[in-house]
């Protein structure tokens, strides 16, 4: 029998909101949030208190039962060692409640599935081609690309296939990253020429896919625009944080060509202000679109595609009787999204574009997409025009090139010019700045914490957009 969890005694228990101190900082954060997402802090919340009150108790086994310590003081009952956390330490509890959401929210969208061993062993040499014929040189040597695709299907076991594409992208020395799930498959690889042709055929005679070559985006690059190779088996292909068995791919809106959705987006613009019955709608993330998007576009400003769900259900009224065109990089989050939205049922009509920018700005290039493609790998961008439609974030001179903020375990994106990086703005904040000439001064005097700084306090998790 497995040992009882010490904290599970204290799981129900909620600290009294009248002790909720602190500015109301949670109070207000949790407001913020949708049903869903409030049910699931209330639940960390009880286990960080629980945890809490745990790690006050003495340890020993007393005639008169559990204790606990807690600032000088010794705690007999349940209840009045509640009492004390719940009205001394709520600066603690909040600390620890909003460390677990979010490691919580990460494991949602991020980790892989529990690996189920096969109870047969499945040999996937046959689905390996044969490169004895070429050089190891052809192989991790000259011109090279980046791939972008994605299939949905249904996959029997997807164990295999990812351990099947681990093999082949080992062999062919190619980098980037690969999710595989029951739905389907989805990836961006690099490597040369000669071995991502080879993958891209591997792909095509697969008899799980059976894909066609128009179904891959290509652009130039190569290996070396990931730093590793990574490969695993997930729920969804693209992490919505909806269950594909609740919302599948198969309720996607009409897909367009990209010719055809070049006529919609004209017939858009021509009519311009006395259009009000179709919305153009960008399903990407705030600093995708912030450097480059279709003219007259709805952009929400998320930070993840994850949050889309959510933006739908707190902008419905926005998307009720309308023509929606929905579009993204490749494609495939458009799959996802519109099933979600047309599940409201309240659009007139759902359609995307058919292989996303991508593949319309191959066809156009000068078309009605204005500047750069963000991508999720080292190059961060490529580009079919010249325009720049953002600024740098110091000196609002156009600049489009993102960087990474230079304070220590900041995760942001920063659109510093050359001049402002040469005056030391590196950062993607004052704030940031700050804490990054901090760390230089005193590097070991504060442990890793979640990084929060004006980028991430400004900004509203779903913007209302109604």
């Amino acid at each position: 029998m497995a040992a009882e969890d010490p904290c599970s005694q204290f799981s129900d228990w909620e600290p009294d909101p009248s002790t909720r101190g602190g500015g109301g900082g949670g109070v207000k954060q949790e407001k913020q949030m949708c049903a869903s997402q409030r049910r699931f802090y209330s639940l960390c919340r009880r286990k960080s208190f629980a945890a809490f009150v745990t790690s006050k108790s003495d340890g020993s086994q007393e005639e008169g039962g559990a204790s606990w310590c807690c600032c000088g003081q010794t705690f007999r009952e349940h209840s009045a060692i509640h009492k004390h956390v719940a009205r001394t330490h709520e600066g603690e509890i909040k600390q620890l409640t909003q460390t677990t959401y979010q490691c919580f929210l990460s494991q949602l969208e991020e980790e892989p599935e529990i690996q189920q061993p096969n109870a047969e062993a499945v040999d996937i040499s046959a689905w390996i081609p044969d490169t004895s014929h070429i050089s190891e040189e052809q192989l991790q040597k000259g011109p090279g690309k980046v791939v972008l695709f994605y299939h949905y299907g249904q996959v029997e076991d997807p164990q295999v296939i990812c351990a099947w594409q681990k093999a082949l992208c080992e062999k062919l020395h190619l980098t980037g990253k690969v999710r595989v799930a029951s739905e389907g498959v989805n990836g961006t690889v690099g490597g040369t020429n000669m071995a991502t042709d080879i993958y891209i055929s591997a792909m095509c005679s697969h008899p799980c896919f059976r894909m066609e070559r128009e179904d891959f985006k290509t652009s130039d690059g190569g290996a070396e625009c990931f730093t590793d190779l990574r490969v695993g088996v997930y729920k969804e292909i693209v992490p919505m944080g909806v269950d594909p068995d609740v919302i599948s791919y198969q309720l996607a809106g009409i897909h367009l060509e990209p010719e055809e959705f070049h006529k919609e987006v004209e017939a858009l613009l021509t009519k311009g202000d006395l259009c009000t019955d179709t919305i153009l709608l960008d399903c990407r993330n705030f600093y995708e679109s912030k450097i480059g998007q279709f003219t007259q576009c709805l952009a929400p400003n998320i930070r993840k595609f994850s949050y889309f769900p959510d933006y739908i259900d707190q902008n419905l009224e926005l998307f009720r009787d309308k023509k929606v065109l929905m579009y993204c990089t490749g494609g495939i989050r458009c799959e996802r999204g519109s099933a979600y939205l047309r599940s409201k049922d309240v659009c007139k009509e759902v359609y995307q574009l058919k292989g996303g920018i991508h593949k319309y700005m191959e066809r156009f290039p000068e078309g009605f997409y204005r500047g750069k493609l963000f991508v999720f790998d080292e190059r961060y961008t490529i580009s079919s025009n010249r325009d720049i439609i953002s600024d740098c974030r110091y000196c609002g001179s156009p600049w489009d090139q993102y960087k990474l903020c230079s304070t220590q375990f900041c995760c942001q994106l920063v659109l510093s010019c050359p001049s402002c990086r040469r005056d030391g703005h590196t950062s993607c904040c004052p704030t940031c700045q700050t804490k990054g000439r901090a760390q230089s001064e005193a590097p070991s005097a504060a442990p890793h914490q979640r990084e929060e700084c004006e980028c991430t306090d400004g900004r509203p998790r779903i913007p209302q957009d109604v």
